[in-house]
């Protein structure tokens, strides 16, 4: 019995001792509970929307006001004309525009019906049902109460227009994730494993005292992954429009630049980990936990950033895969030019310096 005491208290040595083991038992439960925990809602909180009022009168003050106050929206911006909603649209910067007719409370009380119109931008298909459907609800709730004060039977009717996705498929959200998450975990994960298995197998201490410099190695590491990577590229549009009608509105060639920047980004993260990363199986534990996860929850893949706590979204703003899918919808479903995506090109093309930058000086490490 001693010598199993013995044996028992030396595994619990072994796995204290492994600080990637004490990683997986305890801190990635912890993560993992509080980035699910925050991120999985169904709400939707101040999302930025617009408003179009042609009769800025006391009714549409009132809705107006109630929408603001509800919690579900904050109002960015009181538009003068039909002429602003796109181009709003396309910079990202609303999510909807509700438009009130001219003479609004005028022809509720004399005509007993006025029309609203609630404008989504349907590239997110759930976020634009659950905000019409919010706005819905306040406008009605409203019309009710005009209804009990008034001992009339006034109407208020709500006019939906989808934008960009009318038909609110599903896929036109999850294709632009998907190849997010299939090009940052494949190319990544890839480029790190074989670098790794490299400096196992120790041909990458051939490399580093060959006359090649720490650039060269990487330059020529990043090389035959983008180009594979680029077929991985061609084969997914090839797909998301053949077999999903996902449509291509914009320009295809500025289309395949922004993937394959980001396909970049992926790579040089890739090389960056095998850097980091002692063995292949670290690399994996990288490659997934540090990549699939944020991927899929903080990059607004499947959930609203808006949803999500204010310290989660400054975190979504350092995840690459956030900013090509804005930039993919932009150019897919909105149609839009490098005028509505130089923000997000930008900080791809930042990125890709920030991680190429930090690899060589790893390099330059090993060297010295």
């Amino acid at each position: 019995m001693k010598q199993l005491q013995a044996f028992i208290r030396k595994e619990f040595k072994h796995i204290f001792r492994d600080g990637l083991t004490v990683l997986i038992l305890f801190v990635m439960p912890i993560a993992q509970l509080l980035i699910f925990g925050y991120v999985v809602s169904t709400e939707m909180r101040d999302a930025h929307i617009g408003i179009l009022d042609h009769a800025r009168d006391e009714a549409t003050r009132e809705i107006t006001r109630r929408m603001a106050a509800s919690g579900y929206f904050k109002i960015d911006a009181m538009l003068s004309s039909e002429a602003q909603i796109e181009p709003a649209f396309r910079q990202g910067r609303l999510k909807m525009v509700v438009v009130f007719e001219p003479g609004f409370s005028q022809r509720l009380q004399k005509d007993g019906t006025a029309s609203v119109q609630l404008l989504a931008d349907a590239s997110d298909a759930n976020t634009a049902q659950l905000l019409t459907g919010y706005s819905n609800g306040i406008i009605q709730k409203f019309a009710m109460e005009q209804n009990v004060a008034s001992g009339a039977m006034p109407s208020i009717h709500t006019q939906v227009r989808m934008f960009y996705n009318e038909a609110l498929k599903g896929v036109f959200m999850s294709v632009p994730g998907l190849m997010a998450m299939i090009l940052m975990i494949v190319s990544a994960m890839m480029t790190s494993i074989s670098i790794t298995r490299e400096k196992e197998f120790g041909s990458m201490e051939v490399l580093l005292i060959s006359p090649l410099k720490p650039w060269q190695i990487i330059v020529g590491k990043v090389i035959p992954y983008l180009l594979l990577a680029f077929v991985n590229i061609l084969t997914i549009l090839s797909m998301s429009y053949w077999v999903f009608q996902m449509p291509v509105n914009g320009s295809l060639a500025l289309l395949l630049g922004v993937s394959t920047l980001f396909t970049l980004v992926a790579l040089s993260l890739g090389i960056f980990i095998s850097t980091v990363a002692s063995n292949q199986m670290v690399a994996m534990f990288i490659s997934m936990f540090a990549l699939m996860l944020p991927t899929i929850l903080l990059s607004g893949f499947i959930y609203p950033i808006e949803n999500m706590p204010w310290a989660l979204q400054v975190l979504s703003n350092i995840m690459p895969p956030k900013w090509f899918i804005i930039a993919i919808k932009r150019i897919m479903l909105q149609g839009g030019g490098m005028e509505y995506i130089w923000k997000e090109v930008l900080i791809l093309s930042g990125f890709v310096v920030l991680f190429i930058t930090l690899s060589v000086k790893r390099f330059n490490v090993r060297i010295g």
